[in-house]
């Protein structure tokens, strides 16, 4: 059984902890390098990401959480997508550089922008659990958004035909936020992977599919 870290030091990291629990998986709070210990995946919850880089260089987890997602997996939402971004625009800002995507803050609007819309999901993602084969919802507020993805990025779901999920080896970044709703389907297929990584820890982010 999987234990979910879940990044804790700014954002909605409680709404995921529902959300994975409500899969049947354990979680665990990650506020500072030694709650990684015993984590089988990381969830970068949504926020806003310059505060999240303030925080990550203050309680030094920036390294420690780039050494993790060398060997397990790790999901950001919305901010925690910019954080995995290898390229971040309007304006441009640090980031951790795990994933090959590019990524425009704000792009769907500031805060008074927020809505909720729907996803056009590949089966791999919209058919699993209980769930499977209905419309997947998407909630946005303040969302960035994917204009460009590297040769070893798939793409999952898509928003008005943006990429929305994205998948690199075991890495997974999505511009909406998941734990906002009640479909479990997102965060199931995260788990999914968190425990076949488990079973197979000497493949490497680029060689897992």
């Amino acid at each position: 059984m999987a234990v979910i870290g879940i990044l804790a030091v700014q954002g909605d990291f409680d709404a995921h902890s529902k959300a994975v629990g409500a899969v049947g998986e354990r979680w665990k709070l990650v506020k500072k390098p030694s709650d990684l210990d015993g984590v089988s995946g990381l969830i970068l919850p949504g926020g806003e990401s310059t505060t999240f880089l303030k925080h990550l260089e203050e309680e030094g987890l920036a390294e420690p959480i780039r050494q993790f997602a060398r060997t397990k997996p790790v999901f950001g939402t919305c901010a925690g997508a910019i954080l995995l971004a290898e390229t971040v625009e309007n304006p441009a800002q640090p980031s951790l550089g795990l994933m090959q995507i590019t990524v425009r803050r704000n792009a769907y609007g500031r805060q008074l922008s927020s809505s909720i819309r729907t996803l056009t999901a590949e089966p791999e993602l919209s058919e699993i659990g209980p769930e499977a084969g209905t419309p997947m919802e998407a909630v946005l507020i303040r969302a960035p958004v994917i204009t460009a993805a590297g040769a070893q990025v798939r793409t999952l779901a898509r928003l008005q035909g943006d990429p929305a999920l994205v998948r690199q080896g075991f890495l997974l970044a999505g511009t909406f936020h998941p734990e906002l709703t009640t479909d479990t389907r997102v965060h199931r297929y995260f788990c999914q992977i968190a425990a076949q990584v488990g079973k197979s820890s000497s493949v490497s982010p680029a060689e897992h599919k």
